[in-house]
C-alpha cells in the first residue's frame, strides 16, 4: 500500500516543560534527552547527503519519497534544536557535547573522504547512504517503542515532550523504508551492495551506542539540579524494566535483524499505529490547521495556523 510522506510544520511551546520532564526520573529523562543532542546535526547531515545523491535517483516514486523524507528530517532537526535552547535556559548547556557531534557529521562524514582516504567520491557517497540506512533502522525501532511506551504517560511525563517524541517517532516509522530503498537504488550492484550495507551497520550502531552513553553521562554530570549526577547502567536497566526506556539489549537485538539478507524496513514497527498517532498529535493537528487544545503547539486553530 502506498503512503504519501510529507513534512508537517509543527511547533511546540516549551515554556512550562521542566528540566526533569519525567518527574523523579533524571536517568530516564536524560537518556532520552540525548536524542536532542544527536539529532539536529545528524538529520541536517541526512538531508545534505540525500541532496548529493538525488541525481542518482531514476525512479519517480522513490524520488517523491526521498523529497518527503528530506522535508521531514529538516523539520525534526529544527524542533530538536529548540529543545537544546530550552535546556540552556534551564542552565544545562550542551554546547561542549554538540560541538563534537557537529564535527563528526560535518567534517568526518562530510562531502569528501577524511584524511585523504583513497576512496572515490561515488563510493564515499554510497558508504554514507549505507550509514543513513542503518541509523534509520534504529530510529524506526525507537519510533515504534515511543508510540507504545504507555508507562511514560503513567509517570506523568510532560505532555509537550511526549508529543514531540511521538510525532517524531511516528514520522520515523512512516518513512522507515526510504533510506534503505535509497541505498538499494543507489548503492551499486552485486555482492558489494550487501557488504557495504553490513559495513554501514557495523559502524553505525557501535558509534550510536557510544555517543548515547557519553551523552547521557554528560547530561547527568552537568544537570544543575543534581549534586552528583552520573549515568549508571543499572539505573538504565531499572528504568527500562518500568517501561520508561528501551533496554540496551532490545536495541542490540535490532542489529542482527538488519543484517539478514532478506531484511526490509517494512518489517519494523506498525505503520497503522504511526498514522493513528499523527491523526491525534496536538502539534500535527495544529500544523494541519485542525483545532487543538493544551500546550503541545503554539497554534490552537485554523486561523492561527495560517
Amino acid at each position: 500500500m502506498s503512503h504519501a510522506i510529507k513534512p508537517r510544520r509543527v511547533t511546540f511551546d516549551w515554556k512550562q516543560t521542566p528540566l526533569h520532564w519525567i518527574p523523579g526520573e533524571p536517568t530516564a529523562t536524560h537518556v532520552i534527552n540525548v536524542l536532542h543532542l544527536l539529532l539536529p546535526a545528524g538529520e541536517r547531515w541526512f538531508v545534505k547527503v540525500f541532496k548529493e545523491a538525488l541525481p542518482l535517483v531514476t525512479d519517480e516514486r522513490l524520488l517523491k519519497d526521498v523529497k518527503g523524507f528530506m522535508g521531514q528530517e529538516a523539520t525534526h532537526s529544527v524542533q530538536h534544536a529548540y529543545v537544546l535552547e530550552h535546556l540552556a535556559e534551564q542552565r544545562l548547556d550542551t554546547t561542549a557535547y554538540t560541538r563534537h557531534v557537529e564535527w563528526m557529521f560535518d567534517v568526518l562524514l562530510g562531502e569528501r573522504p577524511p584524511w585523504g582516504l583513497p576512496v572515490t567520491r561515488r563510493e564515499w557517497l554510497r558508504f554514507r547512504l549505507s550509514l543513513i540506512a542503518a541509523i534509520e533502522h534504529f530510529t524506526a525501532v525507537l519510533g515504534d517503542w515511543i508510540l507504545e511506551a504507555d508507562a511514560l504517560d503513567g509517570a506523568q511525563s510532560d505532555e509537550v515532550m511526549l508529543d514531540l517524541l511521538r510525532w517524531h517517532g511516528a514520522e520515523e516509522v512512516e518513512h522507515r523504508s526510504v533510506a534503505f530503498d535509497m541505498y538499494q537504488h543507489a548503492g551499486g550492484k552485486g555482492a558489494g551492495r550487501y557488504l557495504r550495507r553490513a559495513e554501514g551497520m557495523a559502524m553505525a550502531w557501535p558509534t550510536l551506542f557510544y555517543l548515547w552513553v557519553v551523552g547521557a553521562r554528560y547530561l547527568m554530570r552537568h544537570d544543575p539540579q543534581l549534586e552528583r549526577g552520573r549515568y549508571r547502567f543499572k539505573d538504565h536497566r531499572a528504568a527500562a524494566r518500568r517501561g520508561l526506556l528501551p533496554s540496551w539489549s532490545s536495541l542490540h537485538a535490532a542489529m542482527p535483524r538488519y543484517l539478514r539478507r532478506s531484511y526490509h524496513p517494512s518489517q519494523e514497527g506498525s505503520l497503522s499505529r504511526a498514522v493513528d498517532y499523527l491523526a491525534i498529535s496536538p502539534a500535527a493537528q495544529a500544523a494541519s490547521g485542525t483545532t487543538t487544545r493544551g500546550r503541545a503547539g503554539t497554534v490552537e486553530g485554523p486561523a492561527a495556523a495560517s
